[in-house]
């Protein structure tokens, strides 16, 4: 059994605090906050051990009827991985605790490639990481582009990639950010960070990406073109995306032509906080004219990166040698298949 740490309990967090006590080889040690707030109760909900990181705040979490475990670094000495959920740019500093530690550690893509030294995607590499002792699990955007672009990829060859990134302004819960009632070039440069980030994952590609910031709290929404090595074929992109066990097709006649409807949707199949971790690609916007491909996928920053953070844990730990048979491990646990 891999006995997982969790720093970091916020939204991606308790997510996959949640995934982890769904998988038949994992369970959580522990998960940290720095203060009481909703997740602590959730944490103390379900039944999480919850440790903090400045013990002299102990106070504050007993005056809130929420039990301290102990110190973050008790909760280090008694797991075998951590993974680290907290604020991009908190994460890196926290490196040296899991050195002293002598645990193996996870980030997210909020922290730069450096941190680890390896990018993780779970259809992409995941031979590569096993065994490793640091490594970085990249964005949800980076995470949904790098599982088509390799799907792709495999059956044609890709010369070229561009995509648009339309990205949600904050997640649901964040009454502090906007933009409200503006489209925001995030970064008015191109290209942006999203390009060297799939490349720190699929070296060999080409790739130029631009991003936008809108004022939504759903999904991002990609627009993808790629230019393909070979002439592509419409019913065979249909029937790839069909097979492929982390993208979903949003079929036409559902009607949804939105983010908002998708997350509907997504809701009323019963879906745990209604989580797509899938990509979600609109069928209808899926385009071959010879070798240009064309679609539109929604991705769910709150989501997509959960389930390839197990498949990371796996590997990590040397348990599952065989990227789909852990992909199959982690989509059944957690009762998952790609909406169709």
């Amino acid at each position: 059994m891999i006995r997982v740490a969790i720093n970091g309990y916020g939204t991606i967090g308790k997510r996959v605090a949640d995934a982890v006590t769904c998988q038949p080889d994992m369970k959580i040690i522990g998960v940290s906050k720095t203060k009481p707030s909703a997740e602590a109760y959730i944490a103390k909900a379900r039944g999480f051990p919850l440790y903090i990181a400045d013990l002299s705040k102990k106070d504050a979490f007993d005056k809130a009827g929420i039990p301290v475990a102990g110190s973050v670094e008790e909760m280090l000495a008694a797991c075998d991985i951590v993974v680290d959920a907290t604020p991009g740019g908190i994460g890196a500093k926290n490196r040296a605790l899991y050195e002293k530690a002598g645990i193996k550690a996870i980030w997210q893509g909020g922290e730069d490639h450096e941190v680890a030294g390896f990018s993780f995607s779970s259809s992409c590499n995941y031979a590569d990481a096993i065994g490793k002792d640091y490594v970085r699990v990249v964005s949800c955007n980076t995470t949904g582009l790098c599982r088509i672009i390799k799907l792709i990829s495999d059956e044609y060859g890709v010369k070229k990639v561009r995509a648009t990134m339309i990205r949600r302004g904050g997640d649901p819960g964040d009454i502090k950010r906007g933009p409200i009632d503006a489209i925001v070039c995030n970064p008015v440069t191109i290209p942006s960070h999203h390009g060297p980030d799939v490349q720190s994952v699929i070296p060999d590609i080409r790739i130029v990406t631009t991003a936008l910031i809108v004022p939504t709290t759903m999904m991002h929404m990609h627009v993808v073109q790629m230019d393909l090595a070979r002439p592509g074929d419409r019913n065979r992109v249909l029937e790839l995306i069909k097979n492929h066990p982390r993208i979903g097709l949003v079929r036409t006649q559902t009607g949804i032509t939105s983010t908002a409807e998708l997350k509907e949707y997504v809701m009323d199949l019963g879906r745990p906080r209604a989580d797509l971790w899938e990509n979600g690609v609109f069928e209808g916007s899926i385009s071959v004219d010879g070798d240009d491909l064309y679609l539109f996928q929604a991705i769910h920053q709150e989501a997509d990166v959960v389930v390839e953070t197990i498949d990371c844990i796996r590997a990590m730990m040397g348990t599952i040698k065989v990227a789909e048979e852990s992909i199959a491990l982690t989509n059944h646990s957690l009762g998952f298949s790609p909406i169709r």
